[in-house]
Formats: structure tokens, C-alpha cells, sequence
């Protein structure tokens, strides 16, 4: 795979016309992430705006909660025509396989690729003793990485996110045809900001990521675009 073809920029800005004016410092990525901040702040436009443009979409919006409302969810953003879309690995194996087959069958009726569902493991903001004290879970944070993606794939989830740290031993256990994408990617030029769990771009992929989510390192350089064709070029 293209180098170019393995970042996602996350689109994390307040609004429409910033999206935008990334968009245009940026005509060589392919491949766009929209999350919660920009969702919210102006909905399903600014899928519009990527359609248009032939960009390929990461929603990420981290549905986390009872089958139901995870199925209706995923059957509603299966309308949008995105290639990967999240939901939480927490919310157990009921309501990831419900989410599952809601978008599998919402996509096809609607005449729609299915979008990929990736389970979200531990966030990569989260280290092992937040992991240990604040949320009380009793196994060391690898361990919890990899139970939830197998939870996922057990659920007929193709793939997590998962930090590039826990990314080699999933991709060992779960195997070649899971996807892996793995955000808190940081060259090693790059503030790693409030990323805990972090690895460069090359070391990420050779971890066995298959995609890379690198935002600020990027988004917020002098020149958006020289930073972007820097990273291709590491990880050529």
C-alpha cells in the first residue's frame, strides 16, 4: 500500500470552513477523519464535502452504549457512505455484533459499501495506572487491549484501534486479515501532546498497524503539507 494511502488526518477542527481550508493545504491526502468536535458542530455536510472531493472517510464517532441504540446508530451512519466507522469495545459483545449486522444490512439495502466497524480498545490518552486506578480494571492495560479485540472479532468486528504499543501482539493473536489502525503516531520531530502510548510512524507500522492516524504533527505545522510529504517519505 501507497504510504500516502496508510495516514488519516483527523479533521479536528470547530467548523465547516476550517475543515475546508485543511482540506485545501491538503489536496495529496486521501484519506480524512471526521470526529466528534467537527460532527457536532455541523453533521453529515462535511461527509458531503469529502464525497465531493473523493477522499475516503474514518467516522469516527465511538458509539458506546445497549445494542439497540449502537444497532440504530450504525444503521444510520451505514446512510453515509463512510469506509470505517467506530464503536467502543467496552460496550460488550451483544451490542458490538448488533452493530455489526445493522450496518451490514443497512449498507447493502441502501445499494452502499458496508463500512468497516472497528472496536475501540483503550483510548491512547489512557496509561496502565489510569487504566488500573481510575477505572478499576484488574489486568495490566496490554492484556485489556487485546481481550477487547478479541471480544470484537469473537462480535464479527473486522478491526480495533488500538495504540501502536499493543498493535504487534494483536496483530499476532487476531491475525493478518484484522485491521489495525492506530492512532497517538508521533515522528519523532513531534510534541507528543496528550498522546501516553506512543510510537513513531515506521515503528507503528512495522508493529503491524495498517493504518496510522497522525493529526497535530501535521494539522498544526508551519506547512500542513511539508510536514505530511515528511512522514510519507520516513515510512516509504
Amino acid at each position: 500500500m501507497n504510504p500516502v494511502e496508510r495516514i488519516i488526518v483527523p479533521l479536528d477542527v470547530a467548523t465547516e470552513a476550517a475543515a475546508i481550508a485543511l482540506l485545501d493545504q491538503l489536496p495529496q491526502v486521501t484519506f480524512w477523519k471526521v470526529g466528534l468536535e467537527l460532527f457536532v458542530a455541523c453533521g453529515p455536510a462535511i461527509l458531503h464535502q469529502l464525497r465531493q472531493r473523493h477522499k475516503r472517510i474514518f467516522l469516527d464517532l465511538k458509539f458506546h452504549d445497549i445494542p439497540n441504540t449502537m444497532a440504530g446508530a450504525c444503521r444510520s451512519a451505514a446512510r453515509y457512505g463512510v469506509d470505517l466507522l467506530t464503536v467502543h469495545g467496552a460496550a460488550g459483545k451483544d451490542a458490538l455484533a448488533a452493530a455489526q449486522t445493522a450496518a451490514e444490512q443497512e449498507a447493502t439495502a441502501q445499494g452502499l459499501a458496508v463500512p468497516k466497524l472497528l472496536a475501540i480498545t483503550v483510548l491512547t490518552s489512557l496509561t496502565s495506572r489510569a487504566v488500573a486506578f481510575d477505572l478499576k480494571v484488574p489486568i495490566e492495560l496490554p492484556e485489556y487491549v487485546l481481550h477487547l479485540a478479541l471480544l470484537a472479532q469473537k462480535a464479527g468486528i473486522p478491526g480495533v484501534v488500538c495504540s501502536p504499543q499493543e498493535a504487534s501482539e494483536v496483530r499476532r493473536v487476531c491475525g493478518n486479515d484484522f485491521t489495525l489502525v492506530c492512532p497517538g503516531v508521533r515522528p519523532t520531530w513531534a510534541a507528543s501532546g496528550d498522546q501516553r502510548r506512543s510510537l513513531t510512524p515506521a515503528a507503528a507500522l512495522d508493529a503491524g498497524a495498517d493504518y496510522l492516524v497522525i493529526g497535530r504533527p501535521i494539522t498544526t505545522a508551519p506547512d500542513p503539507a511539508i510536514a505530511f510529504n515528511r512522514i510519507c517519505a520516513e515510512i516509504a
